[in-house]
């Protein structure tokens, strides 16, 4: 994961699984609006498995 992804997880979760396909994004944006903490969690953690 390079730099600028790994920031973009940080500061916007659902845009940057956004090439993750549908069930992440969906997943992402419903943490992030339950709070932003584990939106960037799940983010990071969803990037990070490639």
């Amino acid at each position: 994961m390079s730099l600028g992804r790994a920031l973009l997880c940080i500061l916007l979760p659902p845009l940057a699984v956004l090439d993750k396909g549908c069930g992440s994004i969906v997943l992402v944006a419903l943490l992030t609006l339950a709070g932003w903490v584990p939106g960037a969690l799940a983010a990071l953690f969803i990037c990070n498995k490639d």
